[in-house]
C-alpha cells in the first residue's frame, strides 16, 4: 500500500493531462474511425509512458541496475538509430498506390509540386515564432500531409518536438475531410467548383508502370540525393505492385506489413509524448502551425490551378489542385464530394486521384530536399 501511495503522489497534473490526451486519441480512433491503426496505439502509448516509474521506459532498478523499457528500446532501434520504421512503412504505402491516373495525365505532377508550398511557408513562419531552423523545418514538413515523412525528417534533424509533430501530422491527416473543404471554399466560388473535366484516360502500358518507379528513384536521387531513402522505398513498394510476379508480396506489403509497422510506429512514437516534453506552450504553437501548413498547402494547390486556367483553353477544376497534398486517398475523396455538391453530374475523382498520388511523390521529395539543404544552410549561418 505504501508503494501504491508513493506512486499516486508522484502523478503530476501534466501526466494527468497526457492521460486525457491519450484517451481523446483512443476515442477518435474507435468512435470516429480517424486513422485508428495509428491514433489508437499512439493514444494508449501516451498513457503508458506517463505512468509513474513506467516499465516501458529505461530506469534504474535497485539491485539490478538499468532495465531497458520496451517503448524506449523500440524508439532507439526503430527510429532514433536507423529510421527503419517510417522507411519500411513507405514500402507498404508504395504498394497501395496506382500511378496509372498520374501517368495518364502527367501534368498533374504540377499540382503535387504546387501543394507543397505550405511546407516552406510554415518553415518561415515557424522561425518568426522563435523556433530554430531544425525545429522549424521539422514543423513545416507537417504540411506534407504525410505522417511517416514528418516523423523521419524531424528525427533525422534531431528536432526536440518529434512527439507533437507526429501527433499533429497524423491528427490533421485524419481531419482532412473537415479541414480541406473549409480551406477550398475560402478560395473558390461555387461556379469554379462546378467546372466539369472530361476524363479520357490514355492507355498506360505495363512497361510504363514498371519503368516509372525506377526512373523516379533515379531522377530524385540525382536532384535531391537525401530523398533517395524516402522516394526509393516508396517506389520499391510500387514496383512490387506493378511487376506482376510478386502479387502475394504486394498484398502482404499493403496489408500485414503496413498495418504492423503502423501499429508499432504509433506506440513507439509515444516515447516522445512524455509529459515533461509534451506539455509545453511550444506544443500548442506547433499544433497551430501544423494546421496552417495544411491550409497553406490546400490553398496553394487551388490557387495554382486557377493560375493555370488563365492560360488554358480546357479549364481545370481548381479543387483538383487541392488534392496535390499527400493525404491519399482522403483528399481525392474530398474533391469528388465537393464537386458533386456543386454539380451532381460532376465527377472529378480520377483527376483528383492523379493529383493525390503526385502529392505522394512531391511530399517525399520535399522531405529529401529539406534534409539535403539543411546542413548547407546551417553551415552558411555559421
Amino acid at each position: 500500500m505504501e508503494f501504491l501511495y508513493q506512486n499516486i503522489t508522484e502523478i503530476t497534473w501534466q501526466a494527468l493531462l497526457m492521460w486525457v490526451i491519450g484517451g481523446i486519441l483512443i476515442y477518435l480512433a474507435i468512435k470516429k474511425g480517424m486513422e485508428p491503426a495509428l491514433l489508437l496505439p499512439l493514444g494508449f502509448g501516451a498513457i503508458l509512458v506517463n505512468l509513474p516509474l513506467s516499465g516501458v521506459l529505461n530506469q534504474m532498478t535497485e539491485g539490478i541496475g538499468e532495465v531497458n523499457g520496451i517503448i524506449q528500446w523500440l524508439f532507439h532501434v526503430g527510429i532514433e538509430a536507423s529510421e527503419a520504421m517510417p522507411l519500411l512503412l513507405f514500402i507498404g504505402i508504395g504498394a497501395m498506390i496506382d500511378f496509372g491516373p498520374l501517368l495518364s495525365n502527367p501534368k498533374l505532377l504540377l499540382f503535387g509540386a504546387a501543394a507543397q508550398f505550405g511546407i516552406f511557408a510554415t518553415i518561415f513562419v515557424s522561425t518568426l515564432f522563435g523556433f530554430d531552423l531544425r525545429d522549424a523545418a521539422s514543423i513545416g514538413i507537417i504540411g506534407a500531409a504525410d505522417g511517416p515523412t514528418s516523423i523521419l525528417v524531424s528525427q533525422v534533424l534531431k528536432s526536440s518536438y518529434v512527439g507533437p509533430i507526429a501527433v499533429a501530422a497524423y491528427s490533421y491527416m485524419a481531419l482532412v475531410p473537415i479541414i480541406q473543404p473549409i480551406a477550398i471554399k475560402l478560395v473558390t466560388t461555387k461556379k469554379e467548383r462546378a467546372i466539369r473535366m472530361a476524363y479520357n484516360p490514355k492507355n498506360v502500358s505495363k512497361t510504363a508502370k514498371i519503368l516509372f518507379p525506377i526512373l523516379v528513384t533515379v531522377i530524385a536521387g540525382l536532384i535531391a540525393p537525401a530523398s533517395v531513402a524516402l522516394v526509393g522505398f516508396l517506389m520499391f513498394g510500387n514496383l512490387i505492385r506493378e511487376c506482376g510476379v510478386l502479387n502475394s508480396l504486394s498484398e502482404t506489403a499493403q496489408k500485414e506489413l503496413a498495418n504492423l509497422i503502423t501499429l508499432l510506429l504509433g506506440i513507439t512514437i509515444s516515447f516522445s509524448m512524455r509529459a515533461s516534453d509534451f506539455v509545453t506552450f511550444n506544443t500548442f504553437i506547433i499544433m497551430v502551425l501544423g494546421l496552417c501548413a495544411f491550409v497553406f498547402d490546400t490553398m496553394a494547390g487551388v490557387l495554382f490551378a486557377k493560375f493555370l486556367n488563365l492560360f488554358s483553353k480546357n479549364k481545370v477544376n481548381p479543387m483538383v489542385g487541392a488534392a496535390g497534398i499527400s493525404a491519399f486517398p482522403m483528399s481525392a475523396r474530398v474533391v469528388q464530394k465537393l464537386g458533386l455538391e456543386a454539380d451532381n453530374q460532376n465527377f472529378l475523382l480520377m483527376h483528383a486521384v492523379g493529383a493525390n498520388v503526385a502529392g505522394q511523390i512531391a511530399s517525399v521529395v520535399a522531405g529529401g530536399v529539406i534534409l539535403g539543404l539543411m546542413p548547407k544552410i546551417l553551415q552558411m549561418l555559421g
